[in-house]
């Protein structure tokens, strides 16, 4: 089983949300977790070192990648200068690989410091990534861990204008390297969509674009619990919701 967390935003936390997981990562021991960005709300150097504290205390492999929020907002000359350097203190490349039984795993930047909130992506890193997906062994899970989606639904207003500039010409080189799924946050919602049906990729198998809400942040999407996600190594998604109750994460019911 592979953990999906997205939006941390320490500084925001909640205690119940972090002893939450960290139960949940004792009962089930998931193979590793993935944390699809804005680990921090400001960038401040207390809340990396919190993040980092907690993703330690789940005593598991896990990956991360930046999110907008993990660069300097005000600080200006930081964020031209030296966006990243408070994130590469603490979690080193701001791309990395991560390997597991059942999962092969890779971390994409999608955060530039001339925008806000709009994802990015380069040539340099759509042919990187072609290249680690081809040498990837073929019997594991290909995923990528990136901040924003690569698809969001018509209706949505906000989140399509932050969709990665060349993704669509990314998803296009990467599904023919079976790719399985991308990993999202960004949002604040959980969903799923098959974007090998969506942009007609021309890929024999699914190449799902999985978004997370937030699992630890009281910043919630339109009154939205907190939550995550699991991907097994058959590659189901099961989502789990946060049940104030019972101060712990339940499955939902609802099926992706």
């Amino acid at each position: 089983m592979l953990l999906h967390l997205s939006d941390l935003h320490f500084g925001t936390e909640r205690q119940g949300c972090i002893s939450a997981i960290q139960q949940f990562c004792r009962e089930h021991q998931p193979e590793a977790a993935v944390i699809s960005g804005d680990l921090t709300q400001r960038a401040r150097y207390r809340q990396f070192l919190a993040c980092r504290h907690f993703l330690d205390s789940l005593d598991l492999p896990y990956l991360v990648v930046p999110g907008n929020h993990d660069i300097p907002l005000y600080h200006v000359w930081n964020r031209i200068f030296s966006p990243f350097a408070r994130y590469q203190l603490f979690f080193g490349h701001t791309e990395t690989v991560l390997e597991t039984e059942h999962f092969y795993i890779l971390g994409l930047n999608s955060i530039r410091r001339r925008y806000h909130t709009r994802g990015h992506i380069s040539l340099e890193q759509i042919h990187e990534t072609d290249e680690k997906l081809l040498q990837a062994p073929k019997h594991k899970l290909k995923i990528i861990a990136a901040h924003q989606p690569f698809y969001t639904p018509p209706d949505d207003p906000h989140g399509v204008n932050d969709c990665p500039i060349l993704g669509r010409m990314a998803l296009e080189t990467w599904s023919k390297r079976g790719l399985y799924a991308l990993l999202h946050g960004h949002l604040h919602q959980s969903a799923v969509y098959d974007l090998n049906q969506i942009y007609h990729l021309g890929a024999q198998h699914p190449v799902l674009d999985i978004h997370a809400g937030t699992a630890i942040s009281y910043r919630l999407h339109a009154g939205l619990p907190n939550s995550f996600n699991t991907i097994d190594p058959a590659g189901d998604v099961e989502h789990y919701l946060f049940d104030q109750a019972q101060q712990r994460f339940v499955t939902s019911r609802r099926q992706f």
